[in-house]
Formats: structure tokens, C-alpha cells, sequence
């Protein structure tokens, strides 16, 4: 927008306005730079801001081009600006003192270099090239209606694509109108939450110990998360009658986090048989389902009974949490209740949803499972040999799967003290206690997830362990 002289301001570089002042004020080239001094000095035009060239912003205020290359000029004199043959003519001056420099009085942590914490996949192994490509396909070749407000529940593709590789790979028993798109299993799992309350159910049975984020999902959405024992063979479902009026039960029975158990065949026709007589639903955190290594993963427990189980998945530890992108599987009543109690809930970004998609379509997905879980099995083969030798005594449970294993530890080591000696030698671990919602804790030790650490840094992560167990037992 062009900008008479006598205006008293202009727009300069988007939202910062340029003080110029009226024409009695001085001649233009001397108002420019003053507006432009006050700019840099009150700290509106930050250090490295390039500014508009001479020839535009002559054109918005209406003047010659030499106003504009005078006023520059002086600042450039002054020291407030750079400028740079070939290049845009910056701000070079700030009255924050050390600009650039760090922060020494709040020096930032180091990040700890032997990640053995549970939560996250292998970070180094994000397929850059193969997700940029699908991403650049979707930016260039999706029709422009792609491009307005992301339609509810998911994109169509995307859904349609889900769902086929669920029945394909998981035994899940849906169709595309069933899966809802969203950003995570906590999401999926708040959505729910939101839902089930709205019916009346006011409780949710949780594992004990279990997933301490999803708890506080659940108390947030303003119901009630009851502990139900598990043990070596998953939920201990008899403890559901313990429990007049639950309804819903949150669980994990491919993969539990963090014992490492798996849901046996009896336990999974119980939990059914429980859901149809109380008239309830099982919501099934589809957790580490991928990655088996002793024998092929069992099929969700959504398949045996489509219209008592909401199953939920992400892409958190099979690519990344960064990526945002889930999905849930609701028998249709629930799948329409979803929809109309969370009608402004946030969804991933349309053309993450497509780029996602494409890699299902085109197997990529698949090849990349395929390299993840042969990676795994190998790091967990080398990190359980190196426990064994470094820490003989100390057992390991949990069944050849997914990306943690617990670590036992003899009663006069305190697990806390532990993991914070651990992390004074820049190594992370996590203490079994913090996922126990009661007091009643049949084991003692560490869980340690060996996703996110580097295959050479095995065995100097167990020394680094071992170290601090020593130091922190019990005299």
C-alpha cells in the first residue's frame, strides 16, 4: 500500500509501524531515519532484521529513492545498520548487551548423552528422505480443496488406508467410517474420556502399574482412574468385580507398559465377558503391538469383539511424537458420540495425514517397521547380554518385545537415588515406582528403554548404571 509523505506512519517489514511524524517535522530522509533509529533502539526491529530495499520502501512512502538510500546511509554511519554488497541492508546494533552470546547466567542443562529412558523410538532413524518425499508429493500434486479446513474425523484417505492395514496386520475389524484421526493415544484417550462421561460412566479401571500420563488424562476429563492390578499375565481381570459400577477399563494387552507382560488367551475372553455383562467398553492401548522378537505380535483384542473395544495407535514410537498423528477405532455408536462431544478437536495437518497415507499406500511403512524391529531385536539382544555380564545379579523381566525391559534390583538400593546418581552421569533411566498409582508394589528396580539409544553406546550406558547402583545402595 502506498503511503503518502504527509501520512504519519507507514507499515514497514509486516506488523511494525514506522514512525515518520508530518511534514513539519524535517525533511522526509531525515524523518525515515529517525522513525527507523526509535525502531531499533525500543527494540521493535531485532538484530539481523533485513530491511525493505530502497526502491520499496521509497514506493510506499511515496518518495525518492535517494530519501530512502540517504537515511540509510547515515544509519549505516551510525552503526545501526550493515550494509553488504550483494545483500539486504541490516540492523546490526541492539541495546541488549552480548547479543548472541549465551545466557551465562542460566546456563541450559546439558541433554544427557545414554538415553536408557522409556517413552521414545529410535529418533536417529526418522526416515528424513522417505517422509520429505511424500510430504513435497502431497504439496505438489494435491488438488488445491485439499488445502481448506481439515474435515472432521480425519482425512478419507487417510481413514480408508488405516483401516485396511489394520485388518491387514492388526486382525482389526473396521471400516473407514470407524477410525478417527487425531494426534496421539493421549488425545485419542482424552476424546474418549470426554465421551464416556457424557454417557454416564464416571470411572475408568487402570493398570497398576501402568502409563502414569494417561491416568491424568483421565482424572483432567473428570473421571475416576481406578487401579486394577497386573501382573506376568497382564490385567488381572478377576479384580474387576472389586469394583461395582466400573464400566470401562483402559489396557494394554499386546504389550503392557511398563511390566512387560502380555494379556494371556484367558485373561482376554475374561475381559470381554466382563465388558458385555456390565455393558462397558475396553479401551485398548494398542502399545508396542509391532515389535514381537520372539514369535509373531498377537492380533489386537479389537477384533474379537468390534463393538465392546476402542482400539488406539500412533506414530509416536514407531517414527516419532513429533509427527502428531494418531488414530481410534470405535464401534460406530461411539465413533458418532465421539464426533459430536469434541467437535473442535485438533487434528494433524491435512497433508501430514496425506504424506502418512502415502507411505501406506506405497509399503513404505512397512519397510520401515520391518528395519525398526530387526534394530530393536538387535540392541535389546546386546543390551540384555551387557546387563548380564555388567550386573549378574540384578534379574530381567518382560517378554522379547517393544522398546523397554525392567531391570530387578536387590531392596537396599533405592531406585530414586539411582536414577538421579544416573543423571549426574549423564544418563537417563526411569524408576519402576513412578508408574504405581498405590502403595502396594510387588517389584523393585528400573525400567529401561533402549529406543532412542545408540547401538554403540550399549555398553558404556551399562557401566555408567552400574556405577550408580553401586554408589546408591543401601550401606
Amino acid at each position: 500500500m502506498r503511503v503518502s509523505q504527509t501520512n504519519s506512519h507507514t507499515n514497514l517489514a509486516g506488523d511494525l509501524l514506522l514512525h515518520l511524524g508530518g511534514a513539519g517535522d524535517g525533511p522526509l530522509h531525515e524523518r525515515v531515519k529517525r522513525g527507523l533509529r526509535a525502531a531499533i533502539r525500543e527494540g521493535r526491529i531485532e538484530v539481523g532484521t533485513a530491511l525493505p530495499p530502497s526502491r520499496q520502501l521509497a514506493a510506499d512512502l511515496g518518495c525518492s529513492r535517494w530519501a530512502v538510500t540517504e537515511a540509510y546511509g547515515q544509519l549505516v554511519a551510525e552503526g545501526y545498520l550493515e550494509a553488504r554488497t550483494g545483500s539486504a541492508t541490516r540492523v546490526c546494533w541492539s541495546n541488549t548487551p552480548d547479543v548472541g552470546a549465551p545466557d551465562r547466567a542460566a546456563p541450559q542443562a546439558p541433554a544427557a548423552r545414554f538415553d536408557l529412558a522409556p517413552g521414545l523410538p529410535d529418533l536417529r532413524a526418522f526416515p528424513r528422505r522417505r517422509w520429505a518425499d511424500a510430504v513435497r508429493a502431497q504439496v505438489t500434486e494435491a488438488e488445491f480443496t485439499e488445502f481448506g479446513y481439515p474435515q472432521s474425523g480425519g482425512h478419507p484417505r487417510l481413514r480408508r488406508l488405516l483401516a485396511e492395514y489394520l485388518a491387514r496386520s492388526r486382525g482389526v475389524v473396521a471400516d473407514a467410517r470407524d477410525v478417527t484421526v487425531c494426534t496421539s493415544v493421549t488425545d485419542g484417550v482424552r476424546r474418549v474420556c470426554h465421551t464416556l462421561r457424557a454417557q454416564g460412566i464416571t470411572a475408568v479401571g487402570c493398570e497398576e502399574p501402568g502409563w502414569t500420563r494417561l491416568r491424568e488424562v483421565i482424572r483432567a476429563a473428570g473421571l475416576d482412574p481406578v487401579p486394577v492390578p497386573t501382573d506376568g499375565d497382564g490385567v488381572r481381570t478377576e479384580d474387576l468385580t472389586a469394583h461395582p459400577g466400573l464400566r470401562a477399563v483402559l489396557t494394554t494387552p499386546a504389550h503392557q507398559f511398563p511390566l512387560g507382560s502380555v494379556l494371556v488367551p484367558e485373561r482376554r475372553a475374561a475381559l470381554l465377558h466382563w465388558a458385555r455383562r456390565v455393558d462397558g467398553v475396553v479401551l485398548e492401548d494398542d502399545y508396542d503391538a509391532e515389535f514381537r522378537y520372539d514369535r509373531r505380535p498377537v492380533a489386537a483384542l479389537q477384533g474379537m469383539d468390534p463393538s465392546r473395544v476402542i482400539l488406539f495407535k500412533s506414530l509416536s514410537k514407531i517414527i516419532s511424537p513429533a509427527l502428531g498423528i494418531g488414530w481410534i477405532v470405535a464401534p460406530p455408536r461411539w465413533t458418532a458420540r465421539l464426533h459430536e462431544a469434541d467437535q473442535a478437536a485438533t487434528q494433524p495437518p491435512t497433508v501430514d495425514q496425506l504424506a502418512f497415507a502415502a507411505l501406506l499406500e506405497s509399503g513404505a511403512y512397512d519397510r520401515h517397521l520391518r528395519a525398526c524391529r530387526q534394530r530393536y531385536r538387535n540392541r535389546r539382544d546386546a543390551l540384555v547380554r551387557t546387563l548380564a555380564t555388567h550386573l549378574p545379579d540384578a534379574p530381567i523381566s518382560g517378554v522379547a518385545a517393544g522398546l523397554h525391559l525392567i531391570l530387578g534390583l536387590p531392596a537396599d538400593v533405592d531406585t530414586a537415588a539411582v536414577v538421579k546418581t544416573a543423571a549426574r552421569r549423564s544418563l537417563l533411566v526411569a524408576d519402576l515406582a513412578a508408574y504405581h498409582a498405590t502403595e502396594a508394589r510387588a517389584e523393585h528396580g528400573l525400567v529401561l528403554g533402549y529406543g532412542n539409544l545408540a547401538d554403540s553406546a550399549v555398553g558404556e550406558a551399562v557401566r555408567r548404571l552400574r556405577g550408580a547402583i553401586e554408589v546408591s545402595a543401601r550401606g
